[in-house]
């Protein structure tokens, strides 16, 4: 599971942006996103700056969480 903190993600048409960008990239990805908690949890095959830069080519800035 790859999870980000997506500070600038602060309403429902950035949920749908978010997972938009993330399952263009793999289909089959299961996208769990927390609005109050600006988190993006991903459960993808595909790599974590993969997956990020899908997210800034969207107009978000993703932090990894370790």
């Amino acid at each position: 599971m790859i999870e980000f903190e997506v500070k600038d993600m602060t309403c429902g048409h950035c949920v749908g942006a978010i997972t938009r960008a993330i399952t263009a990239l793999d289909p089959d990805a299961k996208v769990h996103t927390e609005l109050p908690t600006h988190r993006v949890r991903v459960g993808t095959s595909v790599p974590r700056a993969q997956v990020a830069h899908a997210l800034k080519e969207a107009g978000y800035t993703p932090t990894p969480v370790l």
